[in-house]
């Protein structure tokens, strides 16, 4: 090929999701199977968004808000910010996109976690910043690591919180002797997209340091316990002056109609909401007992997700799983022995309790 592409995209990683649930059937032959790889709801949406939704289809030829004007009040008012504070983006993965879009230029050094979020990277590379990674202790962020790679050419950090794939927090003292050293000039996004889903008291609450810490930048999504994934909604929370800078760099109609619509009536039901926490906290209760049954080490989670080393090959036994019928996630490069498990309903994490007990029996049966 004559055509020239920008030299750092030749190489780029491209984003591998988690095994479609069609593609398993067809490839394998399967009438059944149990996707856990995505971090999706398995309890779905709110039964008000998807009337929303049903509502919204008679307005398919017409363009969306461009501002998404109804669901930024909404939203502000729920969540207790200015509507200037706010940006919508086709799931979190873009407005993480225009925010490397918008602040970073090549030579900019960026930070972040050895194993997280890979797209944080990905952005980065496009726009020729230097992406920083610092290791994780135990699976948790090293914030005292990423403030002594902070240099005069780091523009942005990135914290997960709680932290994919690992599901571990970093607790709120951490995170403020953390803003109070980290340079005014340093963005720090604050990743809380499994925000919803924590039930430890020690979790900071990310909103409310906007105020003190002018820097900071939020960001969540309606993918995950809201169930509207497929919809890719999701959004940033900064100061007006912040929020402005993203805009400029804002496709006009990045949000559809209908995600706008579903996410609206989506926040006005969190009872639904809650009743999947309350559901998420059981599930993940349970798949923690059953890796400690089977002499499993994991990372304590309060995502919707479990961590665990199986202490073989992560690919091998997703390969295994996966030929009886159960989607997870493996080829985590710092963490090649590990599994990324979904927290399903209780009927699919018993399902996939037994398999995997199978599994590592026969992996470890003598030849």
């Amino acid at each position: 090929m004559n055509m020239k592409p920008k030299s750092n995209i030749v190489n780029l990683p491209v984003y591998q999701p988690g095994k479609p649930i069609e593609e398993v059937k067809r490839e394998l032959g399967l009438d059944e199977v149990i996707k856990l790889a995505s971090n999706e709801n398995p309890y779905g949406c709110s039964p008000k968004a998807k009337e929303a939704i049903i509502t919204e289809l008679s307005n398919v030829s017409v363009y969306p808000d461009g501002g998404a004007a109804e669901l930024t009040t909404a939203l502000s008012e729920y969540l207790g910010v200015a509507k200037s504070s706010l940006i919508f983006g086709c799931g979190s993965d873009e407005v993480i996109a225009l925010i490397t879009r918008a602040f970073l230029v090549p030579g900019d050094e960026t930070i972040m976690a050895d194993q997280t979020f890979s797209v944080y990277k990905s952005n980065a590379d496009i726009e020729g910043a230097l992406s920083i990674e610092v290791p994780l202790k135990n699976g948790v962020h090293d914030l005292d690591g990423m403030l002594a790679a902070v240099t005069d050419k780091t523009k942005i950090i990135w914290v997960c919180n709680p932290n994919n794939p690992t599901g571990t927090i970093v607790a709120e003292r951490d995170l403020i002797s953390f803003m109070d050293a980290v340079p005014s000039s340093v963005m720090v996004v604050l990743d809380e997209a499994y925000y919803e889903f924590v039930t430890d008291e020690s979790y900071p609450q990310g909103v409310p340091l906007m105020e003190k810490y002018s820097n900071l930048v939020i960001l969540r999504t309606f993918s995950k316990i809201y169930g509207l994934a497929s919809l890719r909604i999701g959004y940033g929370i900064a100061q007006p002056e912040v929020i402005t800078l993203i805009n400029q760099v804002r496709e006009p109609f990045n949000t559809n109609r209908s995600a706008q619509a579903a996410a609206k009536a989506a926040i006005g039901d969190q009872g639904f909401i809650e009743e999947c926490c309350r559901l998420n906290a059981e599930g993940r209760d349970f798949l923690q007992k059953e890796f400690d049954r089977l002499g499993l080490s994991y990372f304590p989670s309060q995502g919707n997700f479990v961590m665990v080393d199986v202490k073989t090959s992560g690919k091998d036994v997703f390969d295994k799983l996966l030929r009886q019928g159960i989607i997870v996630r493996p080829g985590f490069a710092h963490y090649p022995t590990y599994i990324r498990v979904s927290v399903g309903t209780p009927e699919q994490n018993q399902a996939f309790a037994s398999v995997l007990e199978e599994v590592l029996r026969e992996i470890q049966a003598p030849a």
